[in-house]
């Protein structure tokens, strides 16, 4: 799980040709994903220095929660923030909301140096998982906001998009020539989309290779990749190798065929897991990734949509708290780790691109792990009770069938869970008790690809969250006591 590091000779000149690729092919900076669905994530001040220090440009957010906003003041990069799916309907039924929220997160930020280009509002709202939750008012909400751009004089200068996934679309063969939207949201992706175009908006898609192997045990594995495929497919003139530039070209298409041809297209969303599947692994993501890497920088772009190529990968770091309803994948698509170490070579096209570079100063706590006493039985009967009690409450996806940690033997299991419950819980010696099977150790349990992680100092991990709740209880405490001093006089 450590950084790559040949700096050799041979990774310098395939870093400088990478570079010549980009500058000469005048292609969009590659842009992250930075998510904080963690239990302790990373101090913002520590991820936006490492997005510079890794040659990232821009960042793609899922919110405009302070501390990330502030750490991005005068950094240079370019940032979509965005609007979470649960504030649409606020958004969408009230324009006082909507100005207030581009005043709160925008207008303000701007004034203090964070460069935001694009508001995305709400995130993949049309899956149809979803079950039409967001139907009625994504489009209001995105109508809403741009007038609000607007009334603040940004209309010009910050653009409005709403990322989807690319089950908007689809094609009635499995040529991208036949694409089209979905039948069922047909006209409110045309009114989308024309209203986009409008307004200088973009279409920004999330395309998952990886999600289509996942649940489609007979899709071709190469086609996901970019090295060429065994079976490609012919549409026309055009042979397509690989996955990416289909699904990207079924998207123009359904584009062109509804008098679109020339919207702007973002990627807002590609990677590759590194863990919880079968095909999630270090090695499979860092071959995807770098393939896309190399595939984006020849400038070429799609055969449908020569050019450059605008996309953010995701994502830059684990996120321990995920929903694992898609699958034990999802807490595993970073580049880095919870604790920001790379998990392979990865080369960013950049001048001095020599792989990853891992995250500045970050504090941890004691080196001790919490695992089973060698002296308890296997068949202990308390042992099923404490296993699930700890993964319902941490994080257990890197165990199972073919994981990182799928080789551990059971007694290697059951310390694997326990030590994950007394890291999310800041080493408490109360969180290694479990009916006292579980003792610590000075010993580091870490096998081959299975990490037995320790936890970030507390105060490392989004210090500001903390002492703004610190800050929320210390003004109640006050008000508290203000209360009862009125009621005494």
């Amino acid at each position: 799980m450590g950084s790559w590091s040949g700096h050799g000779t041979a990774a310098v000149a395939v870093a400088l040709v990478s570079w010549l690729c980009f500058a000469a092919a005048g292609v969009g900076a590659i842009g992250a994903n930075w998510g904080t669905q963690a239990s302790h994530p990373l101090p913002p001040d520590t991820v936006v220095q490492m997005l510079k220090d890794n040659g990232f440009q821009k960042v793609k957010l899922f919110d405009a929660e302070d501390g990330t906003m502030n750490a991005l003041k005068k950094s240079g990069l370019e940032v979509m923030v965005g609007i979470p799916n649960d504030l649409l309907l606020t958004m969408a039924t009230s324009m006082k909301a909507a100005e207030k929220w581009v005043d709160k997160n925008v207008s303000n930020f701007l004034n203090d140096g964070v460069n935001i280009r694009y508001v995305a509002v709400g995130n993949e709202p049309f899956l149809e998982t979803y079950n039409g939750s967001f139907l009625q008012t994504t489009f209001p909400a995105i109508r809403n906001i741009q007038s609000a751009l607007i009334k603040a004089g940004l209309g010009n200068q910050v653009k409005v998009t709403c990322p989807l996934n690319a089950d908007v679309y689809q094609s009635s063969t499995i040529k991208p020539s036949d694409g089209d939207f979905r039948t069922d949201i047909y006209d409110l992706m045309l009114t989308i989309v024309k209203f986009l175009s409008d307004n200088g908006g973009v279409f920004t898609v999330n395309i998952y290779p990886f999600i289509s192997l996942y649940s489609d045990p007979n899709f071709p594995v190469d086609y996901a990749f970019f090295e060429g495929a065994s079976s490609p497919i012919v549409d026309g003139s055009v042979t397509y190798t690989n996955m990416f530039d289909a699904n990207h070209d079924t998207l123009v298409w359904a584009l062109k065929k509804n008098g679109f041809g020339n919207l702007p297209i973002i990627v807002g969303e590609i990677g590759w897991p590194t863990d919880g599947d079968m095909n999630a692994n270090a090695q499979l993501a860092q071959r995807f990734n770098q393939g896309f890497m190399t595939h984006i920088a020849s400038g070429r772009g799609t055969p449908m949509r020569p050019g450059p190529v605008d996309a953010y990968l995701f994502s830059l770091i684990d996120e321990d708290e995920k929903s694992i309803q898609p699958g034990n994948f999802e807490r595993h698509w970073g580049i880095f780790t919870y604790d920001g170490l790379p998990k392979y070579q990865l080369n960013m096209g950049t001048a001095n691109s020599r792989g990853l570079v891992r995250a500045k100063n970050v504090k941890y706590l004691e080196k001790k792990w919490c695992v089973l006493k060698p002296t308890i039985s296997l068949s202990d009967s308390r042992i099923s009770d404490s296993v699930s009690y700890a993964c319902s409450l941490a994080d257990c996806t890197s165990l199972g069938y073919k994981t990182s940690c799928g080789l551990l033997d059971i007694r290697g299991n059951v310390s694997y869970t326990f030590n994950s419950y007394y890291q999310k819980n800041d080493q408490d010696d109360v969180a290694c008790g479990f009916s006292n099977l579980a003792t610590t150790t000075g010993q580091d349990p870490s096998t081959g690809t299975c990490r037995f992680g320790i936890m970030i100092e507390v105060d490392s991990a989004f210090s500001w969250r903390l002492q703004r709740f610190r800050s929320d209880c210390l003004l109640m405490l006050l008000l508290l006591l203000l209360q009862l001093c009125l009621s005494f006089s």
